[in-house]
């Protein structure tokens, strides 16, 4: 099994029996464990500890070999596939049934200066990279005279105008209105919030009533909200929006979406337009003998829709307890089902206590939406173990101050060693 995402987690964990009844499963994964994606906002503004929101695979895939490192070729007609260690060794793994759950990376377009000068937002290491920077920002504008510079840290910029982009924006922007308040020489005022999306609309997917909703709020804020314009570049600490627009910011975070993960088509697997791999109704890779799908990285169809269904960790996590269920009923001899899941809804955080949502039909907003977000989420945390986790940081957080920390040198751990190596 390849990746150990939402897809590719449930899946392992579905095969439990099999692995009982005397199959090996390899699961191979970059990461030594998952990370619940839908929380990284949440720990980019410190509500939650880094450490609750990722499980261990070897803990929960006891039944399961794990192997860390990065799958560089497949071979399906020899059944093999070349993995990169994580120690640098090589290693060919033999298999006779693949699972393709790879899932996706940042959809990083080429625009001038943003591979070098942009920060992702995919990963818990991105999540508390921004946070450190978020805070000191605050410490440059603090200390600086010059009034350009000072404008220029207190400004971040977010590209992407859909749940990833607007959680981490509302979660970071609540994080830095509670530390700029214990700095007396700066103003919340100061600060500049600015959403970007080439699109008319954010959050498209809950519709215009409640995007109009979440724009309102945001405004309330003093969030500005670009529509129907792009990143043209960002050189140096200079923002140029598609529509002529130019300003300074030291801050640009890019959340435009994702792209499936590039292995399926490396290996000459058949892949749609957006090289997502294909998959049937029943998770399997029509004319691949013993190669499943799922996740992210698969197109799989929508039988409630006509379409194909959209690469969302509710969408996943099903794919992939499907896939197990069926994968064990075809090497049993049993009957396949079709997969068939009708999305529940969709839910957004705008920030602490602010949201939107649509649930069973229901539209939510302001707090009842923030209570679904997280109510949900918690539901879908794997493990009972990060559950009780999240739940205790969330009560200290009601309970007392938020944690103003800034820990960026965390980033270079070796400085202080080194500054006394060098005295």
């Amino acid at each position: 099994m390849i990746g150990a995402g939402f897809a590719g987690l449930y899946a392992a964990r579905g095969l439990k029996d099999l692995a009982k009844a005397g199959h090996r499963i390899t699961v191979v994964n970059a990461e030594n464990f998952m990370q619940y994606q839908p929380f990284l906002p949440e720990v980019a503004s410190g509500t939650i500890d880094p450490r609750a929101v990722v499980v261990p695979l070897r803990s929960v895939l006891r039944h399961c070999e794990v192997e860390i490192g990065e799958v560089t070729g497949i071979d399906h007609g020899a059944r093999t596939a070349d993995v990169a260690l994580a120690g640098g060794r090589e290693r060919r793994i033999e298999y006779d049934v693949l699972v393709m759950a790879p899932g996706s990376t940042s959809r990083v377009l080429p625009i001038p200066g943003l591979a070098v000068h942009g920060i992702g937002f995919k990963t818990v290491a991105e999540a508390i990279y921004l946070r450190n920077r978020v805070l000191s920002q605050l410490d440059v504008a603090a200390t600086t005279d010059d009034p350009d510079r000072r404008r220029a840290a207190l400004t971040f910029v977010f590209v992407g105008g859909g749940y990833a982009g607007v959680e981490a924006l509302g979660e970071l922007e609540d994080l830095a209105r509670d530390a700029i308040a214990t700095y007396p020489d700066l103003s919340p005022d100061e600060m500049r919030w600015i959403l970007v999306d080439v699109a008319p609309k954010i959050l498209p997917e809950l519709g215009e009533d409640l995007a109009d909703y979440a724009v309102e709020r945001l405004r309330e804020r003093r969030i500005e909200i670009s529509t129907g314009t792009g990143l043209a570049s960002y050189q140096d600490g200079s923002v140029e929006l598609t529509d002529g627009r130019r300003f300074a910011a030291e801050t640009l975070v890019w959340t435009a979406g994702v792209r499936p993960s590039g292995l399926a088509r490396l290996a000459g697997f058949p892949v749609d337009e957006a090289g997502r791999l294909l998959a049937d109704e029943y998770l399997r890779v029509p004319g691949l003998e013993d190669v499943w799908a799922a996740g992210d990285a698969a197109s799989v169809p929508d039988r409630t829709t006509g379409g194909y269904m959209p690469p969302t960790a509710q969408h996943g996590m099903r794919q992939g307890r499907h896939l197990a269920r069926n994968l064990t009923a075809w090497l049993e001899g049993g009957r396949l089902e079709p997969f068939v899941y009708r999305n529940i809804g969709a839910v957004c955080s705008l920030g602490r206590y602010k949201g939107v949502a649509t649930v069973m039909g229901v539209k939510l907003r302001g707090f009842p939406a923030w209570f679904a977000h997280r109510s949900y989420h918690l539901y879908a945390m794997p493990t009972l173990t990060r559950k009780a986790k999240i739940a205790a940081d969330w009560t200290v957080a009601l309970l007392f101050p938020r944690d103003l920390a800034q820990l960026g040198s965390l980033e270079r751990p070796r400085d202080p060693f080194e500054r006394a190596a060098g005295a």
